[in-house]
C-alpha cells in the first residue's frame, strides 16, 4: 500500500499506527517520476480523496492519502486546508505560530478553541474503497511548548492531558486526529480481504 506523502514525520507516525496491518507499506520514494498534484479541494476530505485517486492512478498501487491541518475557531477555521502552506510555502513553523498569535491578538484574544482534523482516503482502480476522518479538540496554547511531535503540536493544548501535544510524548497517538483516522483504516484493512487484484 502506497502512503502518499513526502512528510517524513507523518510517514514515521503512520508506519507506527499501521504496524502489523496486512499490507506492505511503500512510500513515494519508490516512484520518483510521479509529481505531486495541486491541492485544490476546499475541504480536507476533498483533498484526501483527490490525492488518493491521483497517486493510485499514477502508480497502479493501492493508495492511502490524507489531508490534515489545524482549525482555529477565532480565526474562522483558519489555517484549515492551508495549514501546510500558511504564511507561504517556505514559512517555518515558528513563523506560522507567530502569524497565528498575531492574528489572535488582532482580535484581542490569546487563546481559542481549536481542533486538528485528518481526512483519509484509500483508493485503487479509480475507486475510493474507504474514507474516514479523525479529529481532536483542544485550544491554542498561550505560547508554544514542547519539543516532541511536529507541525502545530507545540501550540495545540489538549485539556485532558493539561499539556500540548508536543509535550505528550507517546500519549499523543492515543488521542491524535491522525491516530483516530489510521486506526479506522487499520480495522478496515484487517477485515477487507480482496486487497490485491486477482
Amino acid at each position: 500500500m502506497l502512503v502518499a506523502t513526502t512528510n517524513r514525520d507523518k510517514i514515521r507516525e503512520i508506519r507506527s499506527l499501521l504496524a502489523g496491518a496486512p499490507v506492505e507499506i511503500v512510500t513515494l520514494d519508490a516512484f520518483p517520476g510521479v509529481v505531486a498534484p495541486e491541492e485544490t479541494g476546499r475541504t480536507f476530505d476533498e483533498n484526501a480523496r483527490a490525492k488518493a485517486l491521483y497517486y493510485s492512478a499514477a502508480t497502479g498501487e493501492l493508495t492511502v492519502a490524507e489531508d490534515s491541518g489545524l482549525e482555529i475557531d477565532t480565526l474562522g477555521g483558519a489555517p484549515g486546508v492551508e495549514s501546510a502552506r500558511f504564511g507561504g510555502a517556505d514559512a517555518s513553523y515558528p513563523r506560522k505560530f507567530a502569524l497565528i498569535y498575531d492574528a489572535l491578538r488582532a482580535k484581542r484574544m490569546d487563546r481559542s478553541p481549536a481542533r486538528f482534523v485528518c481526512a483519509l482516503a484509500l483508493a485503487r482502480d479509480g475507486r475510493i474503497l474507504f474514507d474516514t476522518r479523525g479529529t481532536v479538540e483542544g485550544e491554542i496554547a498561550p505560547e508554544p511548548k514542547g519539543n516532541g511531535g511536529f507541525g502545530y503540536d507545540p501550540i495545540f493544548f489538549y485539556p485532558p492531558y493539561q499539556q500540548t501535544l508536543a509535550e505528550a510524548g507517546d500519549r499523543k497517538a492515543a488521542v491524535s486526529h491522525r491516530g483516530e483516522a489510521f486506526r479506522a483504516l487499520r480495522t478496515f484493512l484487517e477485515s477487507f480481504r480482496p486487497l490485491r487484484p486477482t
